[in-house]
């Protein structure tokens, strides 16, 4: 009988071997998009960038538009985690800020900068806005369920739902009023940083009595 044969090939890429690599095509996608805008980019040019084939990119990605995605999400569980467990009694803008300049994954990402760019070119760029905004879309009910948890209350309640879209609503306005009125040149990334937690905290502050 012939022997049975092991598997040939390359192993299967690890979980964080996919997210390095869905991260870097999308740091190059708003790279390339800033440089030259979303039409003029393709599929090849952002692989290139990435020592990745197009093939590779959309095995990953639907739409060059939605190379973007790991850059807008990556804050999402780290801010469901924030309502989960914040305190009775603490102001949500000075819990949240805390996490923001322990966390740098939350809200803009690994790199102020980019994101920051990238939020800017949502205003020009439909297909990018509609990511954006989806994005936000499906953060809301993580947060719902968050808040549900932390009053006890059963998932889909009303109140949580209110909250959390409240919630949601002041923290995209505070993260693209910071962006689309960043000083040019952009500034170094911590104080990038310290500006956003300070729209942050101003942006939830005029809905905290909503959120108590």
């Amino acid at each position: 009988m012939t022997p049975s044969r092991g598997r040939t090939g390359r192993p299967p890429l690890t979980e964080e071997r996919r997210a390095e690599i869905r991260l870097k095509i999308a740091h190059a996608a708003v790279d390339l998009f800033v440089a030259q805008g979303v039409a003029a980019t393709t599929g090849e040019q952002i692989g290139q960038a990435v020592g990745v084939s197009a093939r590779t990119v959309w095995r990953y990605f639907p739409s060059k538009e939605a190379c973007v995605r790991p850059l807008l999400t990556a804050g999402i569980d780290t801010l469901a985690a924030c309502l989960r467990e914040w305190h009775p009694g603490t102001g949500l803008g000075d819990a949240l800020v805390r996490i923001l300049e322990a966390d740098e994954r939350i809200v803009v990402g690994p790199d102020p900068a980019t994101v920051g760019a990238l939020v800017r070119l949502t205003r020009t760029e439909p297909g990018l806005r509609a990511v954006w905004l989806q994005t936000y879309d499906e953060a809301e009910p993580a947060f719902a369920r968050a808040l549900a948890e932390r009053a006890g209350l059963p998932a889909g309640a009303l109140r949580p739902a209110i909250q959390a879209a409240m919630f949601n609503a002041a923290l995209r306005a505070a993260v693209e009023q910071h962006a689309w009125h960043a000083a040019d040149p952009v500034p170094d990334p911590a104080t990038a940083r310290t500006e956003l937690a300070r729209a942050i905290r101003s942006a939830l502050t005029v809905v905290g009595e909503g959120l108590k």
